[in-house]
């Protein structure tokens, strides 16, 4: 199979970044052709805001780029990660017309919410859901901090709803979680085209041996809940324990000042992934604590790869790969003092973790690996390419080869 595949890439390297490269290294590994055609959005900054929202509704230079690189080379797919907001959604226009089927990996919210994450003002937001024209957001300037760009953002979305084209351009999505597929679809985007698709995580060779310390890894930003860790940890009664705290973010600085209050945390800074995976298991749980809807828990699938229970927040797809008492336990969002509650209880009981541990790993190789989330993909791909909704597909359209010449 030849998949081409489309991708803006984060200024600041993200996790969409790191999923969409392993895919890809898993698709090669498996005998498929991969072609990528990469939008930096470094270049952001150094455009004018109005033309890179117009583009954002529609950018003539990538259609012309797509159109280009599928008639020299006539993938059988294309698969999107994100359009936004360099490539926009005239790549899927591109490929239609060429009568190739599109895939698209939904790794945020962004389809439903100018701010892509459900999330404004400390708590998760809704707003926007289930609206033609996403005008709270607007007024809440809840991309970039900027009204102008949050209203470029609302013009792509009301734009696409009105040509209906997460509807008719898309053959398929690819969502990472039950929690995600749900939300999509009761803002309108059809069940039929969905496809949940977890990330995966390479075996790290099998469970770890566990520790006495408690970890958190990733970005340091309030969605995040890392204002509630750090209470929690300030609230807990156990003085044996131990927290490890990795990654950066706007509130290093509130992490940093933590440490210096409690000679129970550590800052480890960023760390390269492997170095993560090995804090992670040498770790009691790992914790996390988001009060986002996150549309998948990467960190969750880690640390189940390395047999280490987790502990988190109530809220979004982490507390639905999380199964409460078994391969970890939940506590309410944004609510330190539960937090604290359950830090002190898995202090209290270690016994527990030991079964916990077992079923962490037995959850990964069940739902995480590689192998699986690879039969995943190409079933999601076959059933694109069996799509007949809106232009011709298939590699043997007559119409379709009529238009690559």
């Amino acid at each position: 199979m030849k998949i081409l595949t489309v991708h803006n890439r984060y200024k600041y390297r993200g996790g969409e970044d790191e999923s969409r490269e392993a895919e890809d290294a898993l698709l090669t590994r498996n005998g498929h052709e991969i072609r990528q055609i990469v939008f930096d959005n470094a270049q952001i900054d150094s455009r004018n805001a109005f033309k890179t929202g117009l583009q954002a509704t529609w950018s003539p230079s990538s259609y012309t780029r797509i159109r280009e690189s599928i008639k020299l080379w006539r993938p059988d797919i294309l698969d999107v990660h994100n359009f936004f907001p360099l490539c926009s959604p005239s790549v899927y226009y591109a490929a239609r017309r060429l009568g190739v089927p599109v895939a698209q990996t939904l790794h945020n919210y962004r389809l439903l919410c100018p701010g892509a994450n459900f999330y404004r003002n400390g708590t998760a937001c809704e707003d926007c859901a289930n609206r033609l024209v996403p005008w709270p957001g607007v007024l809440h300037a809840c991309y970039r901090g900027s009204t102008l760009e949050t209203g470029a953002v609302a013009m792509m979305l009301t734009a696409h709803k009105l040509m209906r084209t997460w509807s008719r351009m898309v053959s398929v999505y690819f969502v990472p979680s039950e929690f995600a597929k749900r939300k999509f679809v009761e803002n309108g985007l059809p069940e039929s085209l969905m496809v949940v698709k977890p990330n995966f995580v390479a075996d790290p060779g099998g469970p770890g041996n566990g520790g006495d310390k408690f970890l958190y890894a990733g970005r340091l930003s309030p969605e995040k809940g890392i204002s509630t860790l750090l209470s929690a940890i300030a609230r807990s009664q156990s003085p044996e324990a131990r927290f490890q705290i990795v990654g950066d973010g706007p509130l290093e600085s509130a992490v940093r000042e933590a440490c210096l209050r409690d000679k129970r945390i550590s800052y480890l800074g960023r760390l390269a992934l492997h170095d993560v995976l090995a804090e992670m298991a040498n770790s009691r749980a790992v914790i996390v604590p988001s009060e986002c809807y996150e549309t998948f828990g990467r960190a969750a699938a880690e640390a189940f790869a390395l047999g280490t229970p987790v502990i988190c927040s109530s809220v979004g797809a982490v507390a639905e790969i999380v199964d409460n008492g078994t391969s970890g336990f939940h506590f309410q969002p944004r609510d330190p003092g539960d937090l604290a509650r359950v830090i002190d209880e898995v202090c209290a009981d270690t016994g527990r973790l030991a079964s916990m541990r077992i079923r962490a790993r037995a959850e990964y190789e069940a739902k995480y690996t590689p192998e699986r989330n690879y039969q995943i993909i190409v079933d999601g791909y076959r059933k694109a390419m069996r799509d007949t909704h809106g232009y011709p597909t298939g590699p043997f359209s007559r119409r379709r080869r009529g238009m690559l010449l």
